[in-house]
């Protein structure tokens, strides 16, 4: 079976740095809040691009703290509206509604599946205080177009780079002119998850902010240690959302090998674009993406996937339901997305990452050639 994500293989491939980064936490006796995550911090915002990185716990929380931090610095308040894609995953959402804040869901475009630039004026009210981006898949979902609309209403511009870490922007404007930025670094902060399938996973849940914004910073590391600006000292209703050491130091030898371990899923992407000849078959088009997965679609998807299956290949489905169909925001089951709808009807993601063999994706490209 050529499964769909390996992590032991993928892993194993930096196993004796790992464990030598491990057994340097264990010998410290220091295990939350000490150096090693400070290092990571320092070296995740140099290669993001930021002044500024903050370890947390999780994705989830780095979402939700960007958006507690921007009330607290009273820039929104309680019912205040935040723009996001209708087909993202349900943690970018998730974190609007805990802040008491609304989500304003648009259609994503169905060539990029990212949020449609073109729709994005049209729900801006006077309670919309920012737009969340999700660099869904891991393809970058900035536009040129996205950041004038965000100057012109003066909204925050919110990253959710929990798939796309290491992507680039190029910007058809300037990128002849300037470095290449990563995503994380575009808007005001983004957020980072270090869920262990990521392209940079840990060895469990961890997550990150990035920003340039000193004041934002210091007010998530206060929120995210129960408040606290110093020991038994709490300026905030916080929580506790801390990123431990030993996190840190697995993320900070799998951060050094990281555009490489992209270049390999971008390679394998590439060989998949270029050889998967099927009518039935929708491959999504070259891009600025980490490939954090490899989309496709096709109306028949459910028994591509069963056809697969039988034929030693494991794929997955992100998602099967969307947010507005979800039962925990019932009040939008009514609403009607079909752009959404049909992405979650038809995609499929297919094994795409740094330790599939060349064998393995010849085997894929064959099968999904012969789908009949």
């Amino acid at each position: 079976m050529i499964k769909y994500l390996d992590l032991k293989q993928i892993n194993n491939q930096h196993d004796a740095e790992i464990r030598e980064a491990i057994d340097e936490v264990l010998r410290s006796g220091w295990y939350l809040k000490g150096e090693v995550t400070r290092r990571f911090e320092q070296h995740y915002a140099t290669f993001i691009g930021t002044e500024y990185c903050v370890g947390v716990s999780n994705g989830l929380d780095a979402l939700t703290l960007i958006l507690r931090a921007y009330i607290e610095k009273g820039v929104m308040q309680p019912s205040d509206e935040v723009i996001v894609p209708a087909n993202t995953f349900i943690a970018s959402i998730l974190s609007i509604t805990e802040c008491g804040l609304t989500p304003v869901l648009v259609e994503p475009s169905i060539d990029t599946f990212q949020i449609d630039d073109s729709l994005i004026e049209e729900v801006i009210t006077e309670r919309t205080k920012a737009l969340m981006i999700v660099h869904l898949y891991g393809r970058c979902a900035y536009t040129e177009k996205i950041g004038m609309i965000c100057k012109k209403h003066n909204l925050k511009l919110i990253e959710d780079n929990a798939q796309a870490h290491g992507c680039t922007y190029h910007s058809p404007l300037t990128s002849h002119l300037s470095p290449l930025k990563r995503t994380g670094s575009l808007g005001d902060a983004a957020a980072h998850s270090f869920y262990p399938g990521k392209n940079l996973g840990a060895f469990g849940d961890a997550g990150a902010v990035t920003t340039n914004d000193k004041e934002l910073a210091q007010i998530i590391e206060e929120l995210g240690n129960y408040g606290s600006s110093k020991k038994y000292v709490f300026d905030y209703q916080g929580r506790n959302s801390r990123m431990d050491e030993m996190q840190a130091a697995v993320l900070d030898v799998k951060l050094r090998y990281l555009d490489k371990d992209n270049k390999c899923r971008q390679d394998i992407a590439s060989y998949y674009i270029n050889n998967v000849k099927h009518p039935d078959i929708i491959l999504p088009t070259p891009s600025d993406s980490v490939y954090h997965i490899f989309p496709i679609l096709c109306e028949r998807r459910d028994e591509l996937q069963q056809y697969l299956k039988e034929n030693g290949v494991e794929t997955m489905i992100h998602y099967p339901i969307p947010p507005h169909k979800q039962a925990c925001y019932k009040e939008w089951n009514d609403l009607s997305f079909p752009i959404t709808e049909r992405i979650h009807r038809q995609e499929l993601s297919l094994p795409c990452h740094q330790a599939l063999k060349k064998e393995e994706a010849d085997k894929i490209v064959s099968l999904l050639n012969r789908f009949r």
